[in-house]
């Protein structure tokens, strides 16, 4: 149930596998029936999360999860490190966080990829 856990909490937040991301949500929506459901109950009772009656809001009748900042310590702290990346990796992740209109190939002879 820990890697279930740590998955809905990662989910909720918006972050990878290794809890990169920018964490732009903090919730979960999940009812009885659902696989995720208890799992979002134990995580009400360690303090992780917080829960809306599903009954109380609009959208359908299920509840309503937000994650809490020990929540959020929770998934710094089980999130498992990221994979070494070769130096050619490393380069290309450069070329996607870059987001321009080059191909790689017109970034590579780029002075800022000269740098990476």
């Amino acid at each position: 149930m820990a890697d279930q856990l740590l998955h809905i909490l990662q989910h909720a937040l918006g972050v990878d596998e290794h809890g990169r991301g920018e964490q732009y949500r903090s919730h979960f929506v999940t009812g009885a029936g659902s696989d995720d459901h208890p799992c979002c109950i134990a995580a009400v009772e360690q303090g992780l999360m917080t829960r809306r009656d599903g009954a109380t809001l609009c959208f359908g009748g299920d509840d309503l999860f937000h994650v809490t900042p020990a929540g959020r310590d929770y998934v710094a702290a089980n999130s498992p490190p990221p994979p070494k990346l070769s130096r050619g990796q490393r380069r290309y992740q450069a070329y996607l966080d870059a987001d321009c209109s080059l191909t790689f190939r017109e970034w590579l002879d780029t002075p800022w990829c000269k740098a990476a």
